[in-house]
């Protein structure tokens, strides 16, 4: 394998961007590829714009904001204490009297008006939309319900029949509980825009063109397929092509997930957002926007996003059939009581029965579960994005973990030293120490991540390196430096055929087995003697072997996908216990690996960091992003992993089993009541002289709602520790 160099100036990636220069890139990207928010707003419901002001157009929040929830729900709040305070019912319920004064037997009637028309309104306005689609559900048992208590308080208010269903209390508390509630929910849905804006920050937005005067700084919408750029060190392609002039090592990271540069010579191609690190080179430009490899990715993306789409809410399936029970128990009250001649009960335990279905708890059973379960999630690194990834984690049958940067550190480590008669593993032989020091040495002028890696060990094992002076980078093949009066040189196979030199037999057996399981060697090259070789490996997270064992004791399948050699990902598999592996996989294969496991009647999570991963992450039931990657894998993920400890995904399993529960608790509870309650409304049991009064079905109601409550709050005795996963 040959030596490579990189340059100080590389790009550090946009991990390091601030959200201005995103939205610049953003801006670019949708003038030279046309914009992303299309496709965002196809895939599974998304947004148009970003953070709180996120505008939804799919779905009962079609057309609504977590800023507009929020907004509304201190208001409503604000109102509805004087209007609970002066409430007749609830004076009464809680043996007080209110203070009187002129007009404040209006202060419910007033306060209420406004608790309805603005607090409300996001609830009118759906379950209108539920009604005209044919498909009701929580917005249209909520608009229900606060439009019976608005109608029924101000016909008490007025004095109209001598009815006593007096509800604004019910109503100030109901609309900011249920605005509470949708606003914890949307809070808690992720958006696919995030997505497509981190793969727009990939590209430049400007190059260097070549021409006859020298060059010129055009932006990337002005260029065009055949021109030729000049691509300076540290500096990112702007677009696909073939090196025409020059070579360097290019950092694909971003585009390949895998750490290792790659030297690119006249003839070879070069993608979009690839970045050349330590020469210039120039380019004759082959693909631009669309067709370029980037943008294939980025369809991806979009693509797998809309396979994913949403499953509709337990709550909102609970509050369908609740929408058809407390309807027709409303009517069939109704028309009883007035066959048995009693058209004032049949009023008064007809409204009863719409008001207290309005489901205080159902709408808080989700949404608190949801609330607590990412705040104890947060507290153990956990970051999750979707609600449904949340959901679904407990259905998955195999985990599927990118290799590098996730199960591994990403990084290479020196395994193995072998001197010219001797070969061992790594230790403090005098010989290795020798070969050692001097490779040390005459690397430690470079920065490439391979020459970090053998300084680092050396200094570890407390070795003294020698100065070194003329240090050269030998593009592509390795180092040269004079050390002690010698020329000492080191470098991959292409140094040795470059210099006509064979390995001795015995050096030659242990590289051969080096290079067989995919580890990177170097040879340390004296004058004309070779004088031994070190083997760096991308190093295999220690917390990587916890993980995988614990997934399979909880009869969970791990598998791995890499587009590293056979070779090397069945050497890191082997060496974990993997069930499974995929290797050599292209970028775009990623996301097909998922959907063949997914074939295999499978429920996929997947776990990745890179650009390449994005596709997988948001085709799996579950991605899983770890919080060191890239921002597009980061956006295209339901979970972010906020450390890069591949444990945490325990603690993500545990915590949906556990949420999951809760949701089912609650929501029984919560529909319980309801099922009970609404009949007892109705007067099922009044010919034994059990009656539910509209006072004591507020009360229930309210009950209700506090167990839901502290029902939920038990979440936060459970323990997620990814450094004990169990």
């Amino acid at each position: 394998m040959e030596h490579r160099h990189s340059s100080a100036g590389a790009d550090q990636g946009i991990r390091e961007q601030s959200p201005h220069r995103t939205q610049h890139w953003t801006r670019h990207w949708n003038h030279a590829v046309g914009p992303a928010v299309p496709a965002a707003a196809t895939a599974g419901g998304g947004a148009v714009v970003g953070d709180d002001h996120t505008v939804h157009s799919h779905g009962q929040h079609a057309g609504h904001s977590v800023a507009m929830f929020r907004d509304r729900f201190w208001l409503t709040l604000a109102l509805a204490v004087p209007v609970v305070f002066f409430s007749p019912m609830f004076a009464e319920l809680l043996g007080y009297q209110p203070p009187a004064f002129p007009g404040s037997a209006w202060i419910p009637p007033a306060f209420g008006t406004v608790i309805f028309l603005y607090g409300g309104r996001p609830f009118l306005t759906g379950g209108l939309n539920e009604l005209r689609t044919r498909q009701p559900g929580m917005m249209l048992l909520i608009a229900m319900a606060i439009s019976v208590a608005f109608i029924a308080s101000w016909v008490t208010s007025l004095g109209i029949g001598g009815f006593d269903l007096d509800f604004w209390w019910e109503l100030a508390l109901l609309v900011p509980i249920m605005l509470l509630g949708h606003w914890i929910e949307m809070r808690a849905l992720g958006s696919a825009q995030g997505a497509l804006d981190a793969l727009a920050a990939l590209l430049p937005d400007e190059a260097e063109r070549v021409t006859a005067a020298g060059t010129e700084t055009v932006s990337l919408a002005e260029l065009r397929a055949g021109d030729t750029i000049l691509v300076r060190p540290g500096g990112r392609m702007p677009a696909d092509g073939t090196v025409s002039g020059g070579q360097a090592e290019f950092d694909e990271s971003m585009i390949t997930g895998e750490s290792k540069t790659v030297l690119r010579t006249p003839g070879d191609p070069v993608v979009a957002g690839s970045i050349a690190t330590d020469n210039s080179v120039r380019v004759r430009v082959s693909a631009l926007g669309e067709d370029t490899a980037l943008a294939g990715i980025r369809r991806l993306v979009a693509e797998a996003q809309a396979s994913s789409s949403r499953a509709q809410a337990l709550a909102d399936r609970a509050a369908a059939f609740l929408f058809y029970f407390a309807a027709g128990t409303g009517v069939l009250t109704f028309i009883f009581w007035t066959l048995m001649g009693s058209v004032g009960d049949a009023v008064t335990r007809a409204v009863t029965v719409l008001v207290i279905a309005c489901p205080h708890a159902l709408g808080l059973a989700i949404p608190l579960v949801i609330a607590i379960s990412t705040e104890r999630a947060a507290r153990a690194g956990v970051l999750i994005k979707n609600r449904m990834a949340l959901e679904r984690m407990r259905t998955v049958d195999v985990v599927l973990f990118d290799k590098t940067g996730t199960l591994t550190l990403g990084e290479p480590e020196l395994k193995e030293i072998a001197a010219a008669g001797t070969v061992t593993a790594t230790g403090q032989d005098a010989a290795q120490n020798s070969v050692l020091r001097l490779a040390a040495a005459a690397e430690a002028d470079s920065e490439h991540p391979l020459a970090r890696s053998i300084v680092a060990a050396a200094r570890e094992r407390g070795l003294k390196i020698p100065a070194a002076d003329g240090f050269t980078s030998l593009t592509g093949r390795g180092v040269r430096a004079t050390i002690d009066g010698r020329i000492v040189q080191v470098g991959g196979p292409a140094l040795l055929r470059e210099l006509g030199l064979q390995e001795p037999l015995a050096l030659a057996a242990a590289t051969g087995a080096w290079l067989e399981r995919g580890a990177a060697v170097l040879h340390v090259v004296d004058g004309g003697t070779v004088l031994g070789a070190v083997s760096l490996e991308d190093a295999v997270r220690p917390e990587s072997y916890q993980a995988v064992r614990a997934l399979q004791a909880r009869g969970i399948k791990v598998a791995m996908v890499t587009g590293d050699a056979r070779q090397v990902a069945h050497a890191v598999a082997a060496g974990l216990g993997i069930d499974e592996v995929f290797a050599e996989v292209l970028p775009a294969d990623k996301d097909k690996k998922v959907a063949e496991l997914q074939g295999r009647g499978l429920r996929v999570a997947m776990v990745g960091d890179g650009v390449n991963d994005s596709p997988a992450l948001a085709r799996a039931e579950v991605g899983i992003a770890i919080g060191g990657g890239t921002d597009v894998a980061v956006e295209s993920a339901g979970v972010v992993l906020a450390g890069n400890d591949p444990r945490a995904v325990l603690s993500m399993l545990d915590l949906s089993k556990a949420s999951y529960r809760k949701m089912w608790q609650n929501l029984v509870w919560a529909t319980g009541y309801n099922i009970i309650s609404v009949p007892l409304a109705a007067g099922i049991l009044a010919f034994a002289g059990i009656v539910l009064s509209p006072a004591a079905g507020a009360v229930m109601m309210s009950a209700s709602t506090i167990v839901v409550a502290l029902n939920a709050q038990l979440l936060r005795r459970l323990k997620l520790n990814p450094a004990d996963p169990g």
